[in-house]
């Protein structure tokens, strides 16, 4: 801010001139300071309390370009104008590319003191407005450093819980696995396998975004293999000694991931208990990219889909996974030219953008 009564030093040789300054300038509300030399001038700058200067070329010791040098020098140095006489244009111009505010050609007539307060008065907004920047600038670069503070620490935070609720999670898909080996009736082990397949998919999402880089996305390839591994270390583990993947590079975000992971356990699961009722059989899963669109299959090789005799076209499995492409916008058909059972998922890569209903349709 312009101090009310701002102080201008005066570096200049010649006494009588000085005077004039002094009479003229204070008049018009300007505290003035006179050195009669260079290093008398840089002597009265480090006393503080001067915020312009004025100052001479030529006089003895050190000259006006050598104290211009010295005085830019000093951090938070006040403005300088440069005072030069007629013929010394060059000089003048040699002083505003070594960072003088401007300059002023000495006059003992009268006009003199107006232009030399216009050109101090110059120089302090010159310099106020330099102060504004820097503290804008400032204030900007502290605000980068506060938001990307805030946001490594937000993401710590992020995968902490995802730490944390992976565990806890993961515990529970540990119960029911124990839960699902110590069962001896079949439909209760399997139910257990279905529920502890659903839990890992979870899990598995949460344990992938802990560990990535992005915690906006997972790569679905990698959270497939490690959900197919889940389920062949499960208590139905044994009919799973076929399960394959093959699988694109894909990232997608974590709340489709886990849809998609909850269909493919559902699938799978149903391809385990029906697919081949004398043993186990293969049982295949792909990821693929199709132009737009994302797929997913699950195969077999076993006795296909029987209508209204086959359990997979209805209850909880069916429901769950109608869900779940409900909220990918996904559909789910059967691949009819497919020996045995192929399901196929199908829906965007890029999650299409919702566009507003209408009101009627918003009040309905």
């Amino acid at each position: 801010m312009k101090p009310a009564t701002p102080t201008l030093l005066y570096i200049d040789d010649d006494a009588g001139l000085a005077r004039l300054v002094d009479r003229g300038l204070t008049r018009s509300g300007f505290k003035v300071v006179h050195a009669a030399g260079g290093e008398e001038g840089l002597a009265r700058l480090a006393q503080g309390g001067i915020d312009v200067v004025a100052l001479d070329q030529y006089m003895p010791g050190l000259d006006g370009l050598e104290t211009l040098e010295r005085i830019l020098a000093i951090p938070g140095a006040p403005p300088v104008v440069f005072v030069t006489a007629a013929q010394d244009s060059a000089i003048a111009v040699t002083a505003l590319k070594a960072g003088a505010a401007d300059y002023l050609v000495k006059d003992v007539g009268g006009e003199f003191i107006p232009l030399l307060q216009a050109a101090i008065g110059g120089a302090l907004r010159q310099a106020e407005l330099q102060r504004a920047r820097d503290e804008a600038e400032a204030e900007v670069h502290a605000s980068r450093d506060r938001y990307a503070a805030l946001a490594a620490e937000r993401e710590v935070l992020l995968r902490e819980v995802n730490h944390r609720v992976g565990n806890s999670l993961q515990i529970i898909a540990s119960l029911l696995h124990l839960q699902a080996n110590s069962a001896s009736q079949d439909d209760v082990k399997a139910a257990l396998t279905n529920a502890m397949g659903r839990v890992a998919a979870v899990a598995q999402v949460h344990r992938r975004l802990y560990t990535s880089h992005d915690l906006k996305s997972v790569l679905l390839n990698q959270y497939l293999e490690a959900l197919l591994e889940d389920l062949r270390r499960s208590a139905e583990g044994n009919k799973m000694s076929r399960l394959t993947l093959a699988a694109e590079t894909i990232e997608i975000d974590p709340d489709r991931a886990v849809a998609i992971g909850i269909i493919v356990n559902e699938l799978v699961m149903n391809a385990v208990k029906y697919a081949y009722p004398d043993g186990a059989g293969p049982i295949h899963v792909e990821l693929k990219t199709e132009g737009e669109d994302l797929v997913v299959a699950i195969a077999d090789n076993g006795v296909g889909l029987n209508g209204k005799s086959d359990p997979r076209s209805t209850g909880m499995g069916q429901r769950i996974v109608s869900a779940m492409a409900s909220k990918l916008d996904a559909t789910v058909e059967r691949d009819p030219d497919h020996n045995g059972t192929r399901i196929v998922l199908r829906f965007r890569r890029i999650r299409p953008t919702a566009s507003p209903k209408p009101a009627s349709a918003a009040a309905s």
